[in-house]
């Protein structure tokens, strides 16, 4: 008996031994070789970032379904503080001007307080890569699953069978194409590379607020620009200055406007003050600061959005503004704009595009407005109670399918 004791613990201590050999050797061999420790580290980022496959469609579908279940913080042991700030960018396909932003970005003072949040329509190495380049502050990557570019041929892309835009109704229910029944308020019918902007917009605004787990007991604002904007370096601090006016001023406004379309004209007067209005879609849509408290407000409006026939985003809120939302929705505006738009081409303008000059064009002004940056104080005029504005809708989104993607993503996302 008590040789098998003594046998049954000598094997014990010969594992142990051998454990406490393996372990020493190891540390010593990281501490002697200074590549182990950095291909260790390499291998762990590559695993924990993830590989994005382009290949095919059905590759990129993959890839983006597991890119938005697992939301991979860039940079994340390198800035492990909470935000102060939210910034969300709405990515299509021009990498030009998404690399001025991603440099106005990096001069922001502050900016790494900040987490960059780039919602992807559409998917290219090229413009992965620019994002991934990015080390000043926290990043994520979320992608909109139902982009054309990964139905090319079936909705929500334009499928073959689809009525053509200008066919007469009658012609349409003859020829049997599949959404004759559904033309827009002015008798076209759907074209994909119109509506998905729209999609896109109401997909992200669900998806930040209600999936990124990030954000969870997240309570501050979301600001919403798009590729071809261009943000000043005090944007950060503008934007918390602008929140405690809105404390102390302005108890009632629903929106942060950061932006306005007037670029830097008179910058130098206007810097430090902040105006109220009701919120228009062609002034106000632009750096758009927008609070968990007005987003619940617009879920309510989920249907109305969605089954509104109009292919613009911006001007089916203004829609909902003193309709569906009850009260006409309140902004309060930086006169001196903190979010430039330097895009010259877009949904409607593909050719001639010239992003050099407008890089040249905010250097030129920039530098005129450089001794107005950062103001101690802002100053707000209250233009007193606002009212709903209507409008002529512009169509283009009459097709029920849409209204139905549309009204989905607060439950498929």
């Amino acid at each position: 008996m008590r040789f098998r004791l003594l046998k049954k613990n000598f094997i014990v201590f010969l594992v142990i031994l051998v454990v406490f050999i393996m372990l020493f050797y190891s540390i010593r061999r990281t501490k002697d070789d200074p590549n182990v420790d950095v291909t260790e580290k390499d291998s762990t980022q590559t695993a924990v970032m993830g590989k994005f496959e382009f290949g095919t469609i059905q590759d990129m579908r993959k890839s983006i379904y597991d890119s938005n279940y697992r939301q991979i913080i860039q940079n994340g042991d390198k800035f492990p503080l909470e935000p102060e700030a939210v910034v969300v960018v709405q990515v299509h396909n021009r990498p030009a001007y998404l690399k001025m932003l991603i440099r106005s970005l990096e001069k922001v003072d502050g900016v790494q307080n900040t987490l960059l949040i780039f919602s992807h329509d559409y998917f290219s190495e090229e413009i992965s890569n620019m994002v991934k380049g990015i080390t000043f502050c926290r990043v994520l990557q979320i992608y909109f699953p139902y982009s054309i570019q990964l139905y090319p041929n079936e909705f929500p892309g334009q499928d073959p069978r689809d009525c053509p835009r200008d066919i007469s109704k009658e012609d349409a229910i003859k020829k049997g194409c599949l959404n004759a029944e559904h033309p827009d308020s002015y008798g076209h019918y759907r074209e994909a590379s119109i509506t998905q902007t729209k999609h896109h917009w109401w997909w992200k605004l669900h998806f930040v607020f209600e999936r990124v787990q990030v954000l969870r007991g997240y309570n501050g604002y979301i600001v919403f620009i798009e590729e071809d904007n261009y943000l000043l370096p005090d944007f950060h601090k503008y934007l918390k200055s602008m929140i405690e006016v809105k404390k102390t001023s302005c108890g009632d406004c629903d929106v942060l406007a950061l932006g306005n379309h007037n670029g830097l004209s008179g910058f130098h007067e206007l810097s430090s003050k902040t105006e109220t209005a009701g919120w228009l879609s062609t002034k106000h849509n632009i750096g758009m600061g927008i609070s968990r408290e007005l987003y619940y407000k617009l879920m309510g409006c989920n249907n109305a959005f969605c089954t509104y026939d109009d292919y613009n985003w911006d001007w089916t809120l203004q829609n909902l503004s003193g309709t569906c939302v009850s009260k006409a929705l309140k902004v309060l505006v930086a006169r001196g704009s903190r979010v430039l738009h330097t895009g010259d081409c877009g949904l409607h303008q593909k050719e001639d595009c010239r992003p050099e000059m407008a890089q040249e064009r905010v250097d030129a002004a920039l530098k005129e407005a450089q001794l107005a940056l950062f103001p101690p104080i802002l100053t707000v005029t209250d233009h007193g109670p606002v009212e709903h504005q209507p409008h002529m809708k512009n169509g283009g989104w009459g097709d029920v399918r849409d209204h139905t993607l549309c009204i989905n993503y607060a439950a498929r996302l």
